[in-house]
């Protein structure tokens, strides 16, 4: 059966229901993922299955476990060896996996492995990336936490969703994500914050140091100013993701241009310096902007067209946003001054 005839029958059988007809298509696609070499893939869809109640027809849906709701499951794709991050980090990521693979070997001498890490820096350079990389090295599946779903309105209601969220990932190994971390981990000594969201940080604090080592738990934040000082203590290893700079910026843009069809006179290094200063989602957006305009003009205009045309538009917009950067750094009392003016002129006029 082709490849696209498995999908299909995939998901037919799962929307009506068919057990026997969803596991025999499965079991398919994970011959076929077998004889291309994608082990890890194949074996993830095998577990997939295997837990899946050998019955004819589904039964009615049974209710999420508590906490469930809380988290959202990815099964993650990318891999460490694709991410660009400055050699310490790499380093004591692949550390963390390294404990974590043979973590057997470490509990039989007395020792637990590593499962705690904060990860701290500017946005769109990684840290998500990482979070991912690490449950893909691990065969895990990657937890990410709903904020929607954990904070309530109601006095301690937060808290009881955050225990029921910790219990449900307990039961079973997984990497555990917080992206913007400092949404919840927020300093207790803030002035402007409520009792509730300090007996929140309190709570979660206990609840990260009694999660077992076979949990890991990964927490990223944009403003690291903004965490309790408690929360740093929490965590086994902290890491910095900072901005790429022009270099790296490069072998990103490398790797688009060799997808690309069309032979280019500029180098990547040239144009990392024209980007530069750049986050690695923002030379994403960019690259996969020059194909879109590629695609959609049917030949009519090179690829070294439109990149020149991107980089005009990148360069004014980089203008303009240095030119509201510097306007609202300017002197309040300037501002003042100038709002006082503005102010008694037109009572004059």
């Amino acid at each position: 059966m082709a490849r696209s005839d498995l999908l299909l029958s995939i998901v037919r059988a799962g929307a009506e229901g068919d057990q026997a007809t969803l596991r025999a298509s499965v079991e398919a696609l994970v011959a076929e993922e077998k004889s291309k070499q994608h082990n890890i893939l194949a074996d993830r869809l095998q577990r997939v299955i295997n837990s899946v109640p050998a019955v004819g027809k589904l039964e009615a849906r049974q209710p999420l476990a508590p906490g469930r709701d809380i988290i959202l499951e990815t099964i993650p794709q990318r891999q460490l060896s694709e991410l660009i991050l400055p050699l310490p980090v790499t380093q004591q990521v692949r550390n963390l996996v390294e404990e974590q693979s043979r973590a057997d070997l470490l509990r039989s001498h007395g020792v637990q492995p590593r499962h705690t890490m904060l990860l701290s820096g500017p946005p769109g350079n990684g840290k998500t990336s990482v979070a991912e990389a690490i449950a893909e090295a691990l065969a895990l599946p990657l937890f990410t936490v709903r904020y929607d779903a954990l904070v309530g309105s109601y006095l301690g209601e937060t808290n009881t969703r955050l225990r029921k969220l910790f219990d449900y990932v307990r039961t079973t190994a997984c990497v555990l994500f917080f992206d913007e971390f400092d949404a919840i981990g927020k300093e207790r000594g803030d002035t402007h914050e409520t009792g509730e969201i300090k007996r929140v940080v309190s709570f979660l604090l206990m609840q990260i140091d009694q999660l077992p080592s076979y949990v890991v738990a990964v927490a990223a934040t944009n403003h690291h100013a903004l965490l309790d000082s408690a929360v740093w203590r929490r965590f086994q290893m902290r890491l910095h993701v900072p901005q790429p700079d022009w270099r790296q910026v490069a072998v990103l843009i490398a790797r688009y241009f060799d997808t690309w069809d069309e032979k280019l006179s500029i180098s990547p290094e040239a144009l990392a310096k024209q980007l530069e200063p750049a986050s690695f989602a923002e030379i994403v957006e960019f690259c996969q902007t020059v194909r879109r305009g590629h695609i959609l003009s049917a030949g009519s205009r090179s690829l070294e067209t439109i990149i020149r045309q991107e980089t005009q538009h990148w360069s004014e917009r980089v203008g303009q946003t240095t030119s509201a950067g510097r306007s609202n750094k300017a002197d309040p009392q300037a501002r003042q001054s100038r709002g006082k003016r503005q102010a008694t002129g037109s009572r004059k006029r």
